[in-house]
């Protein structure tokens, strides 16, 4: 059987072309993820200020916590956890070890910001002055000489600067002071590279060192993780969905080529056999193809990654063979059986039966086909059911891409009877065109049934990743709107003090974000200095009052209130970001959590656990020009800051946008082999009468009345499945649409359509109908 199929691709490359697309690109989309995944699980961040130190002795930087079942389970900190100065001590005691080096590292002015007894560490050297001693001195890197640092005398420069970093030395004690940990240090070295345990500290060695250097690079990984699962797991069904609809339209255009070989003596298994080794044969080179196609396309992604700021520069792209390997077995099989399925039908009725469809198809729909569909419909309904309860992004975010593609699996089965039941309305465009498009739209539903699934998919799954991120942008940029209250806004680095001078300034307000654990849980924070707090920023409270918030209290929002089964004077046993344990009172419920977090802290309780205690500084009354000379940083308007834009938006564009560049891609290669298979049909209508221009029209007007129907569809889906989350985040069952972008989106689906058409119809009707006649089928 495989050497009939090689011969059987020989003969029909045109017709398998269309297949190989769809296989390729799926192979393609498969190992990108892959290398996703698979960089998130074992990619490393080589160290570059530890570089120098064989051992880095640090926290640990994961918040741990033994489940009933014995096991441990861990999280990783938002915050860089600090160890005490007196384990240097107890190192240095460590027998081999002949030097410790202690390490503190804060932001400053833009720099990240040491003290000068850790220059050893990378190890950086002087290249010109000396090392700083008094408290007004700094030391600067290669890449900062001769730059003037406001109120401190460049007294060196280094010989080396850092590619991922801008470093500042300070003395060593003013160093311990600006960073605001009194007996805490951030590191410490150890040489040589001895094995050394102490007690609340963990030792890291090779690319440990980058990760204890980098935290986000550690955060970054985690993300890449869930990111590639999802993308990679979102594309893996979208592929199927694709090319399953590839094969079955190549399955209706093979029909009499089928039933020939069932009336010459071939056996159902034989033609299954036979479809399935072209498959196999397809799959197995559009899956090579395909998957070093999508090692370059990995590449491209992590580059966009870093641009966005969502991957550092310095975290490697893990390259294995593993994701190829996977995308081609995923291949062969989607191929495989897609192609079965397919077949699945005409293989196996009786030749005269399988002769006289190719004439007449039938009219029913399988039983298999019609009960897997009502399936399909019922996994919808459930998953939209589950989908309007999660108010987790982290939760909802996959089941929304899975809600939208089992809709439109649901459409792509059932769509026979979408297909009928549109070919059954009184309804056709004017002039010969129209009714040639009625006559052939009903004479063809299976082909009709075929275009309508990839446009369906194209538009749910568009509408559906553009519109979760305005609907959370949303409901999110109201409640800040609505609940900011201050009349401007200061930014980091502000003096709070120096604006509560100002005349006329009623309230200032300092303002820190960050997160917390409960439970291993991540819980979005904000810390906020109580005092005049009514004047700067309205929660909504729904329970309990502000007045009472403290260090030792803390507010709520009702979506966390409600994850959390907390009430009114419940007690949080929290874990802060750099995993110091907190216990805290509710005082207060609000309802703007979108907007202000999760929880609601005093900025005392948390200033000294963030690595950037630099936060916004809202204020009440005042001038705006004397907040910015007396705090010498920008001064905004409240309004300006009602802007919320998710961090990972732009990530999930670019990602979600490949699946969404796939779509189209079936988009088109559905239509083009829709028209290109029609060349007989249209030269019997040229035959008798019609006219090029007749034939032109009514395959754009079959275009748009597919169209129609899919937009209509995929509307429909993306409008469940977006209300189903806005009512689980948001508490609204509203999604926000954006007219513009709606009809954007609908005007991208119909060009792309009626290019697909037009250009394949063009090239069909070009040849003369007599010599489209005599080809060869």
């Amino acid at each position: 059987m495989i050497s009939f199929a090689l011969r059987m691709l020989r003969h029909r490359k045109a017709g398998f072309a269309g297949a190989f697309v769809a296989l390729l690109c799926a192979a393609a989309l498969v190992t990108a993820c892959g290398m996703l995944l698979d960089t998130g699980l074992r990619g490393g961040v080589a160290p570059e200020r530890y570089a120098g130190a064989p051992v880095i002795v640090a926290g640990d930087q994961y918040v741990r916590q033994a489940k009933e079942s014995g096991k441990e389970k861990a999280k990783l900190l938002s915050e860089r956890r600090w160890i005490p100065a007196a384990l240097a001590q107890d190192l240095a005691r460590v027998p081999g070890v002949t030097k410790v080096v202690t390490e503190v590292t804060f932001p400053y002015a833009g720099f990240t910001a040491h003290g000068w007894e850790s220059a050893a560490l990378t190890p950086f050297t002087l290249a010109e002055g000396r090392a700083p001693k008094a408290a007004d001195e700094v030391v600067v890197d290669a890449r900062h000489a001769g730059r003037a640092i406001p109120g401190h005398r460049v007294v060196g420069v280094t010989a080396q600067a850092l590619p991922g970093q801008d470093t500042i030395f300070f003395a060593t004690g003013e160093a311990r002071r600006l960073a605001g940990r009194a007996g805490l240090v951030t590191a410490i070295g150890v040489w040589p590279g001895v094995e050394v345990a102490v007690k609340g500290a963990v030792a890291y060695t090779g690319d440990e060192r980058g990760a204890v250097e980098f935290p986000e690079a550690e955060n970054s990984r985690v993300k890449l993780i869930s990111l590639g699962g999802a993308l990679g797991g979102t594309s893996l069904l979208v592929a199927i969905l694709v090319v399953v609809g590839t094969f079955a339209l190549s399955m209706q255009q093979r029909r009499r080529e089928i039933a020939l070989l069932r009336a010459v003596g071939a056996l159902p298994g034989q033609v299954r056999r036979l479809v399935g080794g072209e498959a196999l044969l397809i799959g197995a080179v559009a899956g090579a193809l395909g998957s070093g196609a999508g090692i370059l396309l990995g590449f491209w992604l992590r580059s966009r990654f870093v641009d966005l700021g969502a991957m550092p520069a310095n975290l490697r792209l893990v390259v294995s063979p593993f994701p190829p390997i996977v995308a081609v077995l995923t291949t062969l099989v989607a191929a495989w059986v897609a192609a079965r399925v397919s077949a699945r039908r005409t293989a196996r009725i009786r030749p005269v039966e399988a002769l006289g469809e190719t004439a007449m198809p039938a009219a029913g729909i399988p039983p298999v086909r019609l009960v897997a569909g009502l399936l399909a419909l019922a996994g919808g309904v459930v998953l939209t059911i589950v989908l309007s309860g999660l108010n987790t992004e982290a939760a909802s975010s996959p089941v929304t891409m899975l809600t939208a593609l089992v809709w439109t699996i649901a459409v792509a089965l059932l769509g026979p009877l979408v297909a009928r039941a549109v070919t059954a309305l009184p309804l056709r465009a004017p002039g010969v065109a129209g009714y040639l498009a009625r006559k052939s739209l009903r004479a063809g539903t299976g082909r009709l049934a075929s275009v309508i699934v990839p446009l369906t998919l194209m538009t749910a799954m568009t509408c559906t990743i553009l519109f979760v991120q305005t609907t959370m942008g949303h409901a999110a940029q109201s409640e800040l709107g609505a609940g900011v209250r201050a009349d401007h806004v200061l930014g980091p680095g502000a003096s709070a003090a120096a604006a509560r001078q100002v005349p006329g300034v009623r309230a200032v307000t300092e303002v820190l974000r960050t997160s917390v654990r409960i439970d291993l849980e991540k819980y979005a924070v904000q810390a906020v200095t109580p005092g005049g707090l009514d004047r700067t920023m309205d929660l909504d409270v729904v329970a309990g009052s502000l007045d009472g918030l403290g260090d030792t209290s803390a507010a709520i929002s009702r979506t966390a209130a409600g994850r959390l089964d907390a009430g009114l004077g419940d007690r949080l046993k929290l874990v802060l970001g750099d995993g110091t344990p907190a216990e805290v009172r509710v005082v207060a419920i609000y309802a703007r959590g979108l907007g202000f977090g999760d929880l609601t802290l005093s900025r005392e309780l948390v200033a000294g656990h963030v690595d950037d205690p630099r936060g916004t500084v809202l204020v009440s009354g005042g001038d705006r020009e004397a907040l910015r000379r007396a705090s010498g940083v920008p001064v905004l308007d409240a309004a300006g800051t009602a802007q919320v834009e998710s961090p990972n938006a732009a990530v999930t564009y670019v990602a979600m946008g490949l699946i969404i560049a796939f779509c189209a891609i079936a988009v088109v290669n559905t239509l083009a082999m829709s028209s290109l298979a029609r060349s007989r049909e249209l030269a019997l209508l040229r035959v008798v009468g019609t006219t090029r221009r007749q034939a032109a029209r009514m395959l754009r007007a079959e275009t748009l009345t597919a169209t129609v129907v899919a937009v209509a569809l995929g509307t429909a889906i993306s409008l469940v499945t977006l209300a189903a989350f806005s009512a689980g985040m948001t508490g609204s069952a509203l999604p926000y649409v954006p007219p513009a972008t709606y009809l954007a989106v609908v005007a991208a689906v119909a060009a792309l359509a009626l290019a697909a058409t037009t250009v394949p119809g063009r090239f069909a009707l070009s040849a003369r109908p007599a010599d489209t006649l005599a080809a060869r089928e």
